[in-house]
């Protein structure tokens, strides 16, 4: 049930001084966009008449069906706190339609709802928190983004060493106006690198948030001179941003993950949901690690986890499960970068989780040991595989994932997979300045 109505969103802009409001929208490569409508459009606005071209969105539709319209999620209405204060600018998170009054089948908040209408269906409740790093970057005379940091900190390092403190501080109580439970934010590993993590909620609110939150790092890093970047690798030889995710599964209001008479305190269903993520994260690769530039983090050595392993403690695995127990017990997938499209990438996980679930999967066993010390040959004795090595891998692997394919269904399947190969032909066949430096003289 909404907390709002049409009507409170009339009466709260109105009364609010809000003078412009965004309708956002994400498209299937996880880009925000957005309409600005007047304050005095906002009865068409909450009645879904704002209407979009479609053709001008990569991914969505042909120009001779262009036509589509933006039906807003009420509860998403927040003001934009960074905006003028005299005449304000609001935002409403928007669902795309079609024409008919149907939901457009390339609308990756759509995707997202129908797999968890799917669990729900089973019972389950889906709640997901994120970890979101990204870097902090100076920028030159002219405004343009460098990678460059006057940082000079490391873990959980603060000021002086740490120059982005007070811009990291400033976001996090920028997000707390808008309604986020910021539960930590601190300093990364490598210079200029951060992190903030908020609460976890229902999935499709989680989303939500993690678009929110891209939105809010970038606008208040410029806003202070500064360039925020969520590239999984900016800098060679230093750690590159992950976006680790925390995924639960509940019913009637229970963490089904939970089971005290285990000897990990885990449940049947937590298990087999550990082993339907195994099968098929490799199918999920280009979903959660979309670019070419996101398998250049997931190498061993920067504590990127590549491997196809799972442990109750063990950091050097794909999954991990955090200590905590009760109606904490959660699962931690490593690999996922916050490029992804969180729908989309929450949509395949869950999806592979509920299939391990329904087919009784059961995972290999706990690895303990350091991956990363491994050679290939002990990795092969424990029955250890390997992520993508490329977005080209991830493609091929996606494209052979009938669960995948089924779940993002046929026109984001298509779009998405045309969009990344294009990607990956255009890095293919540019030349870089590595092989300039390295051939361009002795040959």
């Amino acid at each position: 049930m909404s907390k709002y109505s049409k009507e409170d969103i009339i009466r709260m802009a109105r009364e609010g001084d809000v003078e412009f409001i965004r309708m956002q929208f994400t498209d299937i490569f996880g880009q925000l966009k957005n309409v600005a409508i007047t304050v005095s459009q906002i009865e068409k606005a909450v009645n879904g008449q704002v209407m979009i071209d479609g053709s001008s969105v990569e991914g969505f539709t042909r120009i001779q069906e262009s036509d589509q319209y933006l039906c807003p999620d009420l509860d998403s209405f927040t003001i934009l706190p960074w905006r003028p204060q005299h005449g304000k600018v609001a935002r409403l998170i928007c669902d795309v339609y079609n024409p008919d009054g149907t939901p457009f089948v390339g609308d990756p908040r759509g995707v997202l709802k129908k797999v968890l209408k799917r669990a729900a269906d089973m019972g389950y409740s889906f709640n997901v928190g994120p970890e979101c790093e990204f870097f902090l970057f100076q920028t030159d005379e002219k405004g343009a983004p460098t990678t460059k940091t006057s940082d000079e900190a490391g873990y959980f390092d603060l000021g002086p060493l740490d120059h982005g403190e007070s811009t990291r501080r400033e976001i996090c109580m920028t997000l707390e106006q808008m309604g986020f439970e910021i539960e930590a934010s601190h300093h990364e590993v490598a210079a200029g690198q951060h992190e903030i993590d908020f609460k976890y909620a229902d999935a499709l609110s989680t989303a939500d948030n993690i678009m929110t939150f891209k939105l809010a790092v970038k606008t208040l890093a410029q806003k202070n001179g500064l360039h925020a970047t969520f590239m999984p690798k900016p800098v060679f030889g230093i750690n590159g941003s992950g976006m680790h995710t925390n995924m639960s599964l509940f019913k009637d209001g229970k963490n089904i993950f939970a089971d005290p008479s285990d000897a990990r305190g885990l449940s049947r269903e937590a298990y087999a949901f550990i082993a339907g993520l195994l099968k098929h994260v490799r199918g999920m690769a280009a979903i959660t690690n979309p670019l070419v530039n996101s398998y250049k983090r997931l190498v061993p050595g920067y504590e990127a986890p590549c491997y196809l392993a799972w442990s109750a403690s063990n950091r050097s695995a794909l999954i991990r499960i955090p200590a905590a127990r009760g109606q904490a017990t959660r699962v931690e997938l490593r690999c996922p970068d916050p490029t992804c499209n969180p729908y989309l990438a929450l949509a395949v996980c869950l999806a592979a989780g509920l299939d391990g679930i329904e087919k009784g999967l059961t995972p290999p066993e706990e690895v303990t040991d350091n991956i990363f010390a491994m050679d290939e040959a002990a990795r092969a004795a424990h029955g250890i595989e390997s992520l993508p090595g490329t977005l080209k891998e991830a493609i091929d692997a996606m494209e052979a994932d009938a669960l995948i394919c089924e779940t993002l269904g046929k026109h984001v399947t298509t779009q998405y997979v045309e969009g990344k190969k294009r990607e990956w032909d255009a890095y293919r066949t540019h030349v870089s300045d590595w092989e300039l430096g390295k051939y361009l003289v002795i040959y």
